[in-house]
């Protein structure tokens, strides 16, 4: 994994850069950042700069022997650990390295669920047991096979039960020479406050939607008004908008739901809001998600475009045009209340509720709030 290979988190990699180039790397790092950030691939490419037998300025080189064996995650030096679903055959990471390598390097962003997913695990709790750390302690008390640092990448270590995590706060008290420590977290707060307070943290934010959009471009060769549009809906998460674009049929799919469906709420009549209902339940739960994040967006602009703010409308084109006259009816009096709806339905499709009772009855709540007189 290079730098050059990360969507977004520039701030972060520069500051990365300074500490190899500056000689002061920390023996732990904690990277830290909600799912679809990128904390993990940066990892990664910070570990293959450091490595790198022949950095360039910004980036590893990509070519040297140590580049190639970390590109595909088996340089010597490099070890790992990581939530496991415990059976008879599965103590350690070791036992799934190879699924995991297969994972990351398929899907540089993948989340916790598709890793279980992966191993066919899904309703196992994620845990990092206390053999484990064990595992830690043994594998760290070893001198590096090629001369330089040891590095062990902890990805969720907000999972590890509690005698995992006193015995990572041991070793991370006193870590043995040339070892570096990457801890990359979804959910910091998680951790015990005494390995928080002995690692250095480097947060990662939710990453540029202009960043996304060109990464969409570049990876999947769409269209750009698609790519602007899914890179909206994302809020930050490449990962979801990964998904969210393999999953809409054209860059027109979103708003034509939405007009349907405002136009069915405005004068409800029931037999095209049956027909609208179905057609919502046919899609299937994750475009349903994506129908309501949309949703959300546009009331969004509908609020800003309303209260003269016309430049953080975040949709241009058709969007744009559609807003402007559907803006009246979108004011302080209902803006908040149609969220929550929005957002409740979210939430219950999410949790499997019936789709064709959950989408005529925020039909009929729709009629209800986008007719209240401003």
């Amino acid at each position: 994994m290079l730098f050059k290979n990360i969507v977004g988190q520039k701030p972060q990699i520069a500051k990365l850069l300074d500490m190899v180039k500056e000689g002061r790397v920390p023996h732990a790092l904690m990277f830290t950042g909600t799912e679809g950030c990128g904390n993990l691939p940066v990892a990664l490419a910070f570990v293959q700069y450091l490595f790198c037998s022949n950095k360039q300025a910004d980036d590893a080189c990509g070519a040297c022997a140590s580049c190639l064996k970390v590109s595909k995650l088996i340089h010597p030096d490099l070890h790992f650990v990581f939530p496991i679903p415990i059976s008879k055959q599965v103590r350690t990471s070791n036992d799934v390295l190879t699924d995991f390598r297969a994972i990351f390097l398929n899907t540089p962003y993948f989340t916790i669920k598709e890793w279980f997913d992966e191993l066919g695990a899904e309703n196992k709790q994620p845990l990092i047991p206390a053999d484990e750390a064990n595992s830690i302690l043994k594998t760290l008390s070893y001198t590096s096979y090629e001369g330089g640092y040891k590095i062990m990448i902890i990805w969720q270590p907000e999972r590890m039960n509690t005698t995992s995590a006193n015995k990572l706060l041991k070793i991370l008290e006193e870590p043995p020479e040339q070892t570096l420590f990457l801890l990359v977290s979804n959910h910091p707060e998680q951790l015990l406050t005494t390995i928080q307070s002995r690692v250095q943290l480097l947060p990662f934010y939710g990453i540029d939607s202009e960043d996304i959009s060109r990464a969409l471009i570049n990876e999947f060769g769409c269209q750009a008004e698609e790519a602007k549009q899914v890179a909206l809906l994302s809020d930050g998460n490449y990962r979801e908008a990964q998904l969210m674009l393999q999953n809409i049929d054209g860059a027109t799919t979103y708003l034509q739901n939405f007009r349907n469906f405002m136009l069915v709420a405005l004068k409800f009549n029931g037999t095209p809001a049956v027909t609208t209902v179905e057609e919502l339940a046919a899609l299937g739960r994750e475009k349903q998600k994506y129908f309501l994040q949309y949703a959300l967006e546009i009331f969004r602009d509908c609020l800003m475009l309303n209260y003269g703010s016309a430049d953080l409308v975040r949709h241009s084109g058709a969007e744009k045009e559609f807003i402007s006259k559907f803006s009246k009816f979108i004011h302080q009096r209902n803006y908040e209340r149609l969220c929550n709806e929005f957002n409740d339905s979210f939430y219950h499709i999410e949790r499997n509720a019936n789709p064709k009772i959950l989408f005529m009855d925020l039909l009929l709540k729709t009629n209800e709030l986008i007719n209240m007189p401003a």
